[in-house]
């Protein structure tokens, strides 16, 4: 009789997550987890702004389509994604650090929560498909198109977690979850484990097995090419530089969402979230706050050099033949 009483009285006081303490106003954490993830998201949605400003900046913005590659589209994607996200996690972690409670009304952290799902999922997805066509390109010389307009990666990408979104908010699936509001900690376990935790763990295991096997290969023809002269080892080059270019989109998927995989697998196997090890949480609310920073990154190492480069060799083609004309002109002189 009394451990039925117990339970029952389990039952109530755990009802939903906003029945669950606030994390770190017990142990002395609550500060450095708010104000850490503040700075972060402040940087990274910064470092969003640049990519974008700076991508439109030096890029015509009316052939979007037509002019820019496929990787520099994806950098817009993605920091669109990042700008988006980090707004919404901004002001849900400002609203828990003034108000030192959950967020509140219910409906207010449902809407963070679907932010959440929406612009993190959407990231995952689209990296996956960045990840398959890279692989598709380097074994099979297949670049397969995204559709008019980007049609059929955005609607992928979007459309999905929408759809899924909107089910687990009619499902009253989102609230607070210790730290922010994403899936409610005690209702939406089941929602958290199909919508993020399996998807990004396959999705996880599927883009590291495709990019250790596209790196393979790219290494393998990059001796082959080094050892071949002409026109053809020129363009198998930029075929290479561009699934290289592409690849480090999945490296900085691996670094940004690895540790929420890893958090997402362990809850699996616990029975409540304070079971997830302290580090962990904080690797979780570091990394997955730089999105925007690891984006800028992918950007200035790769496209924004990719696209200096290409101006050079432009510059240089349009040269070379009044140089050419020049020599002729002299050449008959003498």
């Amino acid at each position: 009789m009394a451990s039925n009483n117990s339970t029952q009285a389990a039952i109530v006081l755990f009802k939903d997550g906003y029945d669950i303490p606030l994390y770190g106003l017990d142990n002395g954490m609550f500060y450095y987890v708010h104000v850490t993830a503040i700075v972060c998201l402040t940087v990274s949605l910064t470092c969003a702004l640049f990519t974008i400003i700076s991508s439109f900046w030096s890029h015509p913005a009316g052939e979007f389509y037509t002019g820019w590659t496929k990787g520099e589209r994806l950098v817009i994607y993605m920091s669109i994604c990042d700008l988006l996200l980090n707004m919404s996690l901004l002001m849900n972690h400002l609203h828990i650090l003034i108000s030192k409670t959950h967020t509140r009304p219910k409906e207010l952290c449902s809407f963070y929560g679907f932010i959440m799902t929406e612009f993190v999922l959407a990231q995952i997805l689209m990296v996956n498909v960045v990840a398959i066509n890279v692989f598709t390109t380097m074994f099979f010389s297949t670049n397969y198109s995204f559709g008019r307009f980007d049609s059929g990666i955005l609607l992928w990408s979007f459309g999905v977690p929408f759809i899924g979104g909107l089910i687990a908010a009619m499902r009253d699936q989102f609230g607070p979850i210790e730290i922010v509001c994403f899936f409610d900690a005690i209702n939406g376990r089941v929602a958290s484990l199909v919508l993020i935790t399996i998807p990004t763990t396959a999705i996880m295991v599927v883009n590291l097995l495709l990019y250790i096997l596209t790196f393979i290969k790219i290494r393998i023809d990059v001796k082959d090419i080094r050892q071949s002269l002409g026109n053809m080892a020129s363009t198998a080059g930029r075929h290479i530089r561009a699934a290289r270019n592409m690849s480090m989109f999945v490296v900085a998927f691996f670094v940004q969402w690895s540790s929420i995989v890893l958090s997402g697998v362990w809850l699996m196997f616990a029975d409540d979230i304070a079971d997830v090890p302290e580090v962990l949480k904080t690797i979780v609310g570091i990394s997955t706050n730089l999105g925007g920073v690891l984006n800028m990154i992918v950007y200035l190492a790769v496209f924004k050099k990719s696209r200096k480069i290409k101006h050079i060799s432009n510059m240089a083609t349009r040269m070379e033949p009044q140089v050419t004309h020049g020599q002729r002109k002299q050449q008959r002189i003498c």
